[in-house]
C-alpha cells in the first residue's frame, strides 16, 4: 500500500538562487496584493447593496488569509536577506508517495523526509 506524505524542500542559498527566491517571492507577493485589492473592490461593492451584506465576511476572510500569506512573504524576503550564503532555507512542501507494508516500523516511515536543493539539482535526499 502507498500513502501520501509530506517532504520539505529546502533551497542551499547561492547568489543565483537567492537572486531566484527573491523574485519569486516578490511575484508572489504582488500577485497576492493585486488579489487583495480586487477583493476589497468587491466587498466595498457589496456593502453599498443590502441584500448582499451576507456575503461581507467571505470577502472579508479571503483578505485576510492573503494578507497573512503576504506577512509570510515578508518574513521569507527577510531571512533571506539575513542568511548567508549556503544555509538552507525552506523553499515548499512536496507530497510524496511512500509504500509501507505489514511488518513496516511506522515510525520510521513516518519521519521527515528532506529534499536538498542547489542552484536547480537535487544534492541530498534526507530521510529521517
Amino acid at each position: 500500500m502507498q500513502i501520501i506524505q509530506h517532504v520539505t524542500v529546502m533551497q542551499v542559498l547561492t547568489e543565483s538562487s537567492k537572486d531566484k527566491l527573491l523574485t519569486t517571492f516578490l511575484e508572489k507577493k504582488e500577485r497576492l496584493e493585486r488579489e487583495c485589492n480586487q477583493l476589497y473592490f468587491q466587498l466595498k461593492k457589496h456593502e453599498k447593496e443590502p441584500h448582499q451584506q451576507e456575503a461581507i465576511p467571505q470577502f472579508q476572510k479571503a483578505i485576510d488569509k492573503r494578507q497573512e500569506k503576504i506577512q509570510q512573504i515578508d518574513f521569507q524576503v527577510e531571512q533571506l536577506h539575513i542568511l548567508p550564503l549556503g544555509s538552507e532555507m525552506k523553499e515548499t512542501e512536496v507530497d510524496a508517495l511512500v509504500e509501507v507494508n505489514i511488518g513496516d516500523k511506522w515510525d520510521d516511515k513516518m519521519q521527515d523526509n528532506v529534499i536538498v536543493v542547489k542552484d536547480g539539482t537535487i544534492v541530498e535526499i534526507r530521510q529521517g
